[in-house]
């Protein structure tokens, strides 16, 4: 055991660590919501549904040093553009396995999850880009106290 004037102190607060944390997994949500609504490929959903996840899990984790049920509320709106996420990356998985059990492009199962993809991506640009407008990040970041 160390004596008192040897222990190591924490260069920060852990709240502080929290926003810093946050602070940047929001921005990198921000960036990833921009990205996949302008590719809208299958790794731009991926990484879009990684930073949501992240988000949230940071969120979750440092509840205590957010105003209450601010997270809560926040995870809330995250679980619905995860659902829409999940919608096409689901489809994108399916026609990934197709393709390399040799599956014909123009077979029937193909062209329906092709057609199932694009409204599920039609779903979530929409509303990436009603995120967007309502300029969410920063009004989030308000609430937070980030």
């Amino acid at each position: 055991m160390r004596p008192a004037s040897q222990e190591r102190k924490p260069s920060a607060p852990v709240s502080s660590y929290a926003a810093g944390q946050t602070s940047d997994l929001l921005r990198r949500l921000a960036y990833q919501a921009n990205r996949t609504s302008l590719l809208k490929n299958a790794d731009a959903v991926h990484d879009l549904r990684v930073s949501i996840r992240r988000l949230a899990q940071c969120l979750q984790v440092f509840a205590q040093f957010f105003p209450r049920a601010c997270g809560k509320r926040i995870r809330l709106k995250l679980d619905k553009v995860m659902d829409l996420a999940s919608e096409a990356r689901n489809r994108d998985i399916a026609l990934e396995i197709l393709r390399g059990a040799g599956s014909p492009a123009g077979s029937p199962l193909m062209l329906t999850l092709v057609e199932e993809r694009r409204q599920a991506e039609r779903a979530l640009v929409a509303a990436l880009k009603r995120w967007k407008r309502k300029n969410s990040q920063r009004k989030w970041r308000s609430k937070l106290g980030i």
